[in-house]
């Protein structure tokens, strides 16, 4: 039975705006949280220890990472090195400079020649001896549209015909290669794919060029005892048969409020030829933490605010505070109290957001197709207006006599609610308009 463990999509060097500088090692403190994940992630396959582990792609968030965080990710996986336990290290979309053409940032250890790595930046079959034994290892990196768009051949097609070309051409491609496998050998297909039944996550976003989909029917083969894919970022199975597992680990670390309420984590796999057993594995990962409220309609805005954040657990998180409000509220907001409120977080940040008084959201009982009675119209306006509540029942007294038949509108003052002059068939047209 051999051990492995999956993990991918570090996207080591990213989320550096949801981070700080740290003052003691003058580094961002999220280029930490993400070593430290990572390094958990090889501290459990050194403790088991495990036979090989595989990585999905995007080890960086591009191409040309800074050398600094070159040499954090590089000193993690060295330990894997001085250990003796094989690594393959598949090229993602984000390995790739300019979209395949010239190159991966993870070739460099090809070229450096160290000792167990294999880099998967072509579909070939990796035929690797571990200390329980022998495994087989297609390796499948991000495929673009780039080179087929500037073929001949290409002239003229949709891009869904495009797809399908680039889609026939892999299937035949991977059909070479299963042809070649051992079927004595316990064979794992490594992959860098947007699956056509997966769930998005933050890749959607994070997209260097645009991929393509894949049928799952081309990845559920017998010949594949598990499938390890990278590139979403989302955790999931994909194949619910297990019959072979499809699965992505997703990212180990939280790029961006999108991966807000998702656990981060790794795979561990037992196979031997024909028998498989996986496990997700979640990390403690630092949390982020969205705070919204509305207090467009209340009488004391900071009030409301500040009982909203003392219902969340902000401590250390990465933290964003959107509250909407009226233009006439502003000035009763403390901002110097908000930021101290939300001082215990790692990082914040507070988006205020105006509503607009002219774009008020329709009541549908008071819309044009309605019949209703005036006085009605004008009770459920009110209802809707909290800014109103303390004016509601005089403008009602008010109405009611003015829309009686011996009081004239002229008798009225508007903005005093005091009799003037005017006609109650004249009121009746004025609150229709509400």
């Amino acid at each position: 039975m051999l051990k492995i463990l999956h993990l991918s999509d570090i996207h080591m060097g990213s989320s550096f705006s949801h981070g700080r500088i740290d003052p003691q090692t003058g580094t961002n403190t999220r280029l930490e949280d993400f070593v430290k994940t990572l390094s958990r992630c090889i501290d459990r396959a050194l403790s088991e220890p495990v036979d090989l582990v595989v990585f999905g792609g995007d080890a960086f968030p591009d191409a040309t990472p800074p050398p600094f965080v070159q040499e954090k990710f590089a000193s993690q996986f060295r330990r894997l090195v001085d250990a003796q336990v094989p690594t393959v290290l598949l090229v993602g979309n984000h390995d790739q400079h300019s979209q395949g053409q010239g190159g991966a940032s993870l070739c460099i250890y090809r070229t450096l020649g160290v000792p167990g790595f294999v880099v998967g930046d072509r579909l070939t079959t990796h035929h690797i001896q571990t200390h329980n034994g022998p495994i087989q290892i297609i390796s499948l990196p991000w495929l673009t549209r780039s080179t087929l768009l500037t073929r001949p051949e290409t002239e003229g097609l949709s891009l869904a015909e495009v797809n399908q070309l680039l889609i026939d051409r892999l299937r035949v491609a991977l059909e070479g290669e299963i042809r070649n496998l051992n079927p004595e050998v316990p064979t794992v297909l490594l992959g860098h794919l947007m699956v056509d039944n997966a769930s998005y996550g933050a890749e959607r976003f994070l997209a260097v060029g645009k991929g393509f989909t894949v049928p799952l029917s081309l990845l559920t083969r017998p010949c594949f005892d598990y499938v390890a894919l990278g590139h979403v970022h989302r955790h999931q199975n994909l194949n619910k048969s297990n019959d072979p597992p499809i699965i992505y680990p997703g990212s180990i670390e939280r790029v961006d409020f999108s991966e807000e309420k998702e656990d981060k984590g790794y795979v561990m796999v037992e196979l031997e030829r024909g028998k498989v057993h996986w496990e997700f594995c979640p990390l403690p990962v630092r949390t982020f933490c969205t705070i919204e409220v509305d207090v467009s309609n209340v009488a004391d805005p900071q009030e409301k605010i500040l009982k909203v954040i003392a219902k969340k657990n902000i401590d250390d998180a990465v933290v964003r505070l959107i509250y909407k409000l009226r233009s006439d509220q502003l000035d009763q907001i403390d901002t110097a109290l908000l930021h101290r409120t939300l001082s215990t977080a790692h990082t914040y940040t507070i988006q205020p957001e105006l509503i607009s008084q002219l774009a008020r959201p329709r009541i549908p009982e008071l819309g044009a197709s309605s019949s209703i009675d005036p006085m009605e119209a004008l009770k459920t306006y009110l209802n809707n207006r909290e800014d109103l509540k303390d004016l509601s029942a005089s403008m009602l007294e008010a109405a009611q006599k003015l829309m009686s038949a011996e009081t004239e509108w002229s008798d009225f003052d508007l903005d005093t609610l005091e009799p003037n002059q005017a006609s109650g068939e004249q009121l009746e047209g004025q609150l229709r308009l509400l």
